[in-house]
């Protein structure tokens, strides 16, 4: 057997073998089954539909069309693929330094783990805490540079408020008859 015979004999597998692993890019995606379906242009105007998007236990993205992925073909079959990986070069974060992490999205939401603590953006929108009993800060310093505000879903008052009336406040004595002084010492 020549040379040039093995080539003729291998030539369906290493075809097959080429196309086992492909970079892919995102075209429509469904996020409602319980693994995501896909679909998804290869090289050459190849379009694969109905492909599950695996993803890691705990994190879930529902990113926009145009991101980029890496499609493998099990079993080197490209009619059972899967989508293992997608990034968005559109969003995704720089510069960050090595050990880092981040959680991000299109809007400028973040969650960084920098080296020197951990930054939340909220990109200029609320952040909100829910179905939680108790939320604690241990901590030996607490600053805020914007107001706090006490129930404010009913009576609402600010911190500066209240200040304002501890500050001012004073009363009539029982037995006195006089109106009394505010605090001495201010808040």
């Amino acid at each position: 057997m020549t040379p040039r015979d093995v080539l003729k004999l291998l030539a369906p597998t290493t075809r097959r073998l080429r196309l086992l692993a492909s970079r892919a890019v995102l075209s429509l995606l469904n996020d409602g089954p319980g693994v995501q379906i896909v679909q998804v242009k290869l090289l050459a105007g190849e379009v694969r539909s109905g492909v599950e998007r695996i993803q890691q236990y705990g994190l879930t993205t529902a990113p926009h069309a145009g991101a980029e992925a890496v499609f493998l073909s099990l079993g080197a079959d490209r009619d059972h693929g899967v989508v293992i990986a997608l990034d968005d070069r559109r969003y995704r974060l720089k510069n960050l330094r090595n050990g880092e992490v981040a959680l991000y999205d299109d809007l400028g939401h973040k969650v960084h783990l920098t080296r020197d603590g951990i930054v939340i953006d909220g990109a200029g929108q609320p952040i909100t805490l829910t179905n939680t009993p108790l939320v604690r800060a241990e901590t030996p310093m607490f600053q805020c540079t914007g107001e706090i505000m006490d129930l404010c879903d009913s009576a609402a008052r600010t911190m500066s408020g209240m200040r304002a009336i501890y500050d001012s406040h004073h009363h009539t004595e029982q037995g006195i008859g006089g109106p009394t002084t505010p605090p001495l010492e201010p808040m």
